[in-house]
């Protein structure tokens, strides 16, 4: 992209932060031109199925183990920084840093659920805010559990928010 926009640096291997949803979306249209792929940010229920160990799941309460501290970089283990990735634990799809490390940006706007079970929801088809899951090098334990959501602009920018792809 020709700059690193993260906050923390010094370790390639670090999650980006600092990234915006139009900052996501001009990544991913330069990467699939890169590669003839068409990666994309996850929809929200895409995010929380892989979180949750797909057709694996254990039904723990963060993505890979009931201990926080053996999948994530939250605010008592991090240092107040990032950390390299895939240095804890994995999920049961082999999936790292989904309850820690910097929340991960979705497609969906935000909204609330609805009170009905639902298949594979899609959400509202526009709104004044995005959805971010995950954890953060920031947030207390219960913040990287894997039911927990929040909202944010899409055009915030911060040293604790960044992306994960789906393809």
């Amino acid at each position: 992209m020709g700059r690193n926009p993260s906050e923390f640096k010094g370790n390639s291997q670090r999650p980006v932060d600092h990234v915006s949803s139009k900052d996501c979306q001009k990544f991913v249209k330069k990467l699939n031109k890169l590669t003839g792929k068409n990666f994309r940010l996850p929809t929200e229920a895409e995010w929380e199925y892989a979180a949750r160990g797909g057709n694996k799941s254990k039904g723990y309460n963060y993505s890979g183990s009931n201990n926080i501290d053996e999948v994530a970089w939250y605010e008592s283990n991090s240092g107040e920084t990032t950390h390299p990735v895939a240095t804890k634990k994995a999920n049961e799809l082999g999936l790292y840093d989904m309850s820690g490390n910097v929340y991960e940006r979705c497609s969906d706007w935000y909204d609330c659920y609805q009170s009905s079970p639902q298949i594979n929801p899609s959400g509202p088809s526009e709104g004044r805010s995005r959805v971010i899951r995950g954890g953060s090098w920031l947030n207390l334990k219960g913040g990287g559990c894997v039911y927990v959501r929040f909202s944010l602009s899409s055009e915030c920018r911060t040293n604790f928010i960044g992306l994960r792809l789906a393809l």
